[in-house]
């Protein structure tokens, strides 16, 4: 499935990426100049566990899901990565092997920066040092928020939290109801529930509570913002 080079859309997303944009002209020009396109049909398999650290990532459409694998063998899912965000840069530092199994969550295209190509591009551009320094720095501050909300806040309260993440991430506004919000990432329930590190079942129950109070929708397809300031509410009436 690969192609040379990204669509209109996908180097849309990838340009107005929050960490990418931010940086220079020069730098971008060169990071792009390097890269390589790849696509996955769903499932597909992006890396392994234990693979080598071959390759800088970008998702570019579609979605990557980062999983573990449990002691009886079951798949946990640990978080999704969405269009714009870049991932996989910690092992081109540390040169250890990935520590976590990446899968095309629907069909997917990302954009691979070889690891080669990524040393030259550090030689050659002490900013991005700086850049990688700040977008880990974010990375560490939402992990302590996970961690915190984890230890602090009741289900009901981290649920409205993903669906408002997930809502501003994969988003799609409804056409019949103007203050609707489709999500469009295709989440089982199960899934959803693993990223809360719950059972499915009180995900369930939490979730046909907020349909009951005209939160959100439940649809086969999928979910359904209605009101997001409901969901603001049950956040936090929870501190």
């Amino acid at each position: 499935m690969d192609e040379p080079i990204l669509n209109i859309e996908e180097r849309a997303a990838i340009n107005s990426g929050r960490w990418f944009s931010s940086l220079s002209p020069s730098l971008r020009h060169d990071i792009l100049r390097c890269a390589y396109v790849k696509r996955f049909r769903d499932g597909g398999l992006i890396s392994a566990r234990g693979d080598p650290p071959d390759e800088w990532i970008a998702c570019a459409r579609g979605a990557v899901r980062v999983s573990s694998t449990s002691i009886s063998g079951k798949q946990i899912t640990l978080t999704y990565v969405e269009p714009g965000i870049w991932f996989g840069d910690v092992a081109m530092f540390d040169g250890d092997r990935r520590t976590h199994d990446a899968y095309a969550h629907g069909d997917s295209t990302i954009l691979c920066v070889a690891r080669a190509d990524f040393k030259k591009i550090l030689s050659q551009h002490a900013e991005l040092y700086d850049a990688l320094l700040q977008l880990q720095s974010r990375r560490i501050r939402q992990l302590f928020g996970l961690v915190e909300d984890l230890n602090t806040l009741p289900l009901r309260s981290r649920l409205a939290k993903q669906l408002i993440h997930l809502a501003r991430s994969y988003g799609v506004p409804s056409l019949a109801e103007g203050d609707e919000i489709r999500i469009g990432l295709q989440l089982a329930q199960e899934e959803l529930a693993q990223l809360l590190g719950a059972s499915r079942q009180r995900v369930n129950q939490e979730l046909k509570a907020m349909e009951r109070e005209d939160a959100i929708r439940i649809e086969p397809g999928g979910l359904v913002v209605r009101d997001r300031s409901k969901l603001m509410r049950i956040v936090d009436s929870s501190h």
